[in-house]
């Protein structure tokens, strides 16, 4: 049985924290360049994706989900109809291998988990979701790992740098930059933006268009 993926996404105004670098329209193009990048690792990871979105989006032979609640709203809405493996990943993960994802859905665990920075989860796989409750945001992996003990389920701690690295400062992409090789590096390369390299510190520039 394919393991569904679902994976949230928020089309309009994502990502605000870049808006000192980039525009609108531009923040929302880079946002989509991400999620193409998950998909198509959750595709050639085995997986059969869905988009979970906060707004009507259509991505070609993709199943859109379109709730415009919150995420643990719409997800604790989606888990208990869910029928066999899922695998939950976040769409700014541009890092992301196959390899990645035939890992976490290959655990003999209940489930598994991918810690993000700052407490939080970027990756959940439940081989069977219909009894767990969703809780995202602030101190999300300390809950989800509680949840996980409340309801006996045993769980795999998959530690991986590029689960790890979701995008959300500036100073983020200098990892798409360095490690990228898809599609988010390079619409990055097409704005212009560069490693930059001051005093002894690696960060990103973005030099003007010619």
């Amino acid at each position: 049985m394919s393991v569904r993926a679902i994976i949230p996404f928020k089309p309009k105004n994502p990502k605000t924290r870049l808006s000192q670098l980039m525009s609108l329209e531009e923040r929302e193009s880079f946002a989509e360049m991400m999620l193409g990048d998950v998909v198509d690792a959750v595709v050639d990871g085995g997986c059969t994706p869905s988009i979970l979105s906060t707004a009507p989006y259509c991505l070609t032979g993709i199943e859109t989900i379109v709730h415009a609640g919150g995420l643990n709203e719409a997800l604790n809405e989606i888990l208990p109809k869910s029928q066999g493996p899922t695998l939950i990943v976040m769409s700014d993960l541009p890092l992301i291998t196959p390899a990645n994802i035939t890992e976490l859905v290959s655990t003999t665990a209940r489930m598994a988990m991918v810690p993000g920075r700052g407490g939080g989860t970027n990756a959940i796989f439940l081989h069977n979701p219909s009894g767990f409750r969703a809780d995202f945001y602030g101190a999300s992996f300390l809950k989800h790992l509680g949840i996980a003990a409340d309801l006996g389920l045993s769980c795999e701690i998959i530690d991986s740098f590029r689960l790890h690295d979701d995008i959300d400062e500036v100073e983020d992409l200098v990892e798409i930059l360095t490690l990228g090789s898809g599609a988010s590096r390079r619409y990055l390369e097409r704005l212009g933006f560069a490693i930059s390299v001051e005093n002894g510190r690696v960060g990103v520039k973005r030099n003007p268009h010619e």
